[in-house]
């Protein structure tokens, strides 16, 4: 498997590539519509198609600095080859489907990470084509996503609060129930702005790798276009699992809270895609539905479900790298027996 390969090779690489935003887009829809499903405010049918229209849409508010960070500043875009891109996309599938069929939130943004550094890393046998400014970026992005989502979503329950603070609970509920159509769209869209652009930065350095883009680093339309629509039929094809984990298990949701989790999720999700830090929505949305729980009483979040996820964080892009160098591996005996 190398970048000399025939465009059918090419294809099927990027094939696999958009499906593995489709299970994104399925893995994470319990990010886009967990709150907006556990307070009743909309049934997750419908809940899903409102997810999924502005998962689509992102492209038009964000530019592609997430997708720069992942094609060019995860690992040397000159050892990229073919068998380095399965390996990523394998180990990052595989962890994905793992995760999925347990109900658990892992992060498919540091999954794809990790798939990445491993399969890279087994490439060259050593750290030489990892670039640490952006892996050292993305990592950070593991800690200060949950930790400003939780901030933000705190500050937005005292705000709120004091706001309606001589209103009478039908009104507030009332009013917070239309209100988190808009959190739920802004969660959305910043779920699909930084998430789609990862497979976006996937494919384009594929392109770069196969000597079919020219001119400085950048993504076609075409593949904008095909990976928002990817995880847009994701996210309708739900995550009902993770739903039930997101919406339920950590904390009980009011609207109020809903809405405050989730506009502290996209204001952090906002913040990170403009200044190109892939970070993960499951993190972000995690973090803030802890905040309002932990706002109306330390007690109310169930620590060790909060806990478990957060074990799940850890562990996610070192077992994805371990498979990513395994389907390299699969990808080079492969090519060596059949090629």
């Amino acid at each position: 498997m190398d970048v000399s390969g025939p465009g059918l090779l090419l294809i099927v690489l990027i094939v696999v590539a958009l499906a593995f935003d489709f299970l994104n887009g399925l893995h994470d829809a319990a990010n886009s519509i967990a709150t907006i499903v556990s307070t009743r405010v909309l049934p997750a049918r419908y809940a899903v198609i409102w997810a999924a229209f502005f998962n689509f849409i992102a492209f038009l508010v964000f530019g592609q600095h997430v997708a720069q960070t992942v094609g060019k500043g995860i690992i040397s875009p000159g050892i990229v080859s073919d068998a380095v891109i399965f390996g990523a996309l394998g180990g990052a599938i595989t962890w994905n489907v793992i995760t999925w069929l347990g109900g658990i939130p892992s992060s498919s943004s540091h999954a794809l990470i990790g798939g990445l550094l491993g399969a890279g890393i087994a490439k060259v046998g050593g750290l030489s084509p990892v670039i640490w400014a952006g892996v050292l970026k993305t990592v950070g992005g593991i800690v200060v996503s949950p930790a400003l989502g939780l901030a933000l979503a705190l500050l937005l329950v005292l705000m709120v609060s004091w706001a309606f603070v001589r209103s009478t609970p039908t009104f507030a509920d009332g009013a917070f129930r239309k209100l988190q159509f808009v959190s739920a769209a802004l969660f959305s869209l910043g779920h699909g702005g930084n998430d789609a652009q990862k497979t976006m930065g996937i494919i384009a350095v594929l392109l770069y790798a196969h000597g079919k883009l020219t001119g400085a680093f950048h993504v076609p339309m075409w593949v904008v276009l095909s990976c928002q629509a990817a995880m847009a039929l994701g996210t309708l094809m739900g995550g009902w699992r993770i739903v039930r984990t997101m919406g339920s298990k950590i904390t009980h949701l009011t609207p109020q809270q809903g809405f405050c989790a989730e506009t502290a999720g996209a204001i952090t999700l906002f913040f990170f895609t403009n200044i190109g830090v892939p970070v993960s929505t499951t993190h972000t949305i995690t973090g803030a539905i802890v905040g309002v729980g932990a706002a109306r009483r330390t007690s109310a979040v169930r620590w060790n479900i909060a806990g478990g996820i957060v074990w799940a964080w850890v562990i996610t892009m070192p077992a994805a790298g371990l498979m990513g160098a395994g389907f390299f591996w699969l990808a080079r005996l492969a090519d060596r027996a059949f090629g």
